[in-house]
């Protein structure tokens, strides 16, 4: 993460637990204290980082020997057992059952006795647990809002309403599933439009969901996630904070390793935040994923991004007054040179397109090559007959970090 002003070093931390080689055994940590907080594949920026490094630090979750997490593997139903009894103590509501298909030795046949006795799961006709199936994402949320003895007090079918597939949603998820949104237990990404509730859960995911049902029984305090699912009738009046100017912003650009353009031209570009700018307090202000919306334009001796709107994942849209610094390193493109050599991932600015083309003489540069796609014909006129052209050479890893120009206010949750 980003704090304003400067980069947080906030750790990204995980949830389940691992299996080692060889075994269905999972690793638990012995005490919170000594808990990994850290893991090798969770970037700080990562959407369940939050949610993974606050159940890692409670030692509801655990790593993997290998110093990894492994944030989108599948959750089986063992594993989901073993990581409820983890994160909540409740008293025993019915008597143990025998399962069929769980063994006495077993490595987490106590987990899901008990995690049956206190009433987050149940099995399946015949007496059967499956142990090792992945379990569904409404299957998690259907066990959480069960365990916490949740109801919902709005219309089901209103509730649901909310998501885009919610006709995908089991019958019998249905209400419990409305209860846990009533909750805010819910987390969907990339868009919380969408429940997904047949895929499998990830070890991400699970992590979010069980975290959200510590923060909805008052066993945690919230996190400031995009994500979260948040009814109309629930959601947090918004908080408007505001960004001081000099705040730097990390962007990233996805679509090339490097652009390029003529030091006169304009060239549309949109970039996006790489990580999330946080208050000192911890608070988001702009959410990882959010995209820049702004132009590279002429400045002296080079170019210069020059950023105009900032666009949520939400959707909240903000005029931005941001600006990188002055790119002045220059590529040089001779008569002769392979065009395939100069735009291997490369996007080009129109202008630049065109002084390519006039140049090296080949006319076949693609307009998805192209910033802004058009106009490449009439510009090639400006470069004919030149023997070779110097472009400005833009890394957007590192020449379009940005910092804002100008006070910035948003509103936060």
């Amino acid at each position: 993460m980003l704090t304003l002003n400067r980069w947080k070093s906030g750790t990204a931390a995980l949830m389940a637990l691992s299996v080692t080689v060889g075994t269905v055994a999972p690793l638990l940590t012995a005490a919170p204290s000594f808990a990994q907080t850290t893991f090798s594949d969770v970037s700080s920026n990562y959407w369940a980082a939050d949610f993974i490094q606050q159940l890692s630090q409670r030692g509801v979750i655990a790593g993997f020997p290998d110093g990894s997490f492994r944030p989108e593997e599948a959750v089986t139903r063992a594993q989901f057992a073993a990581m409820v009894n983890k994160a909540f103590q409740k008293a025993q509501q019915r008597s143990p059952i025998s399962f069929t298909d769980v063994p006495s030795n077993y490595w987490a046949s106590s987990a899901i006795q008990q995690a049956y006795t206190i009433g987050f799961l149940s099995g399946y006709p015949g007496n059967r647990f499956e142990p090792n199936q992945a379990i569904p994402r409404q299957q998690v949320l259907v066990s959480l809002a069960n365990g916490l003895e949740y109801t919902a007090s709005g219309n089901t079918e209103s509730i649901l309403q909310y998501f885009n597939d919610a006709s995908n949603i089991a019958s019998y998820a249905r209400s419990p599933i409305a209860a846990a949104t009533e909750k805010q237990i819910v987390v969907n990404y990339p868009n919380v439009k969408f429940l997904n509730p047949t895929a499998t859960a990830t070890r991400a995911q699970v992590a979010a969901f069980i975290y959200q049902a510590l923060v909805s029984s008052n066993q945690a305090s919230a996190i400031n996630s995009p994500y979260v699912v948040a009814l109309g009738s629930i959601t947090p009046t918004p908080v408007s904070v505001t960004i001081p100017q000099g705040t730097a912003i990390p962007v990233k650009y996805d679509k090339a390793e490097k652009i390029l353009v003529t030091k006169d031209e304009t060239a549309p570009l949109t970039l996006t935040v790489s990580q999330n700018v946080v208050t000192q307090e911890g608070s988001v202000v702009i959410p990882a994923g959010s995209q820049v919306v702004g132009q590279l334009k002429p400045a002296t001796g080079g170019s210069q991004f020059i950023a105009q709107k900032l666009v949520l994942p939400g959707g909240q849209e903000y005029q931005l007054n941001a600006s990188s610094e002055v790119i002045t390193k220059t590529e040089t493109v001779k008569k002769g040179t392979s065009t395939g050599a100069i735009i291997q991932n490369t996007v080009l600015g129109a202008g630049a397109a065109a002084a390519v083309s006039a140049v090296t003489g080949d006319r076949a540069i693609a307009t998805e090559e192209v910033l802004g796609g058009a106009g490449i014909g009439a510009l090639i006129g400006l470069f004919f007959g030149r023997n070779s052209v110097d472009l400005i050479a833009i890394d957007p890893d590192t020449d379009l970090q940005m910092t804002i120009n100008q006070n910035l206010l948003v509103s936060v949750r």
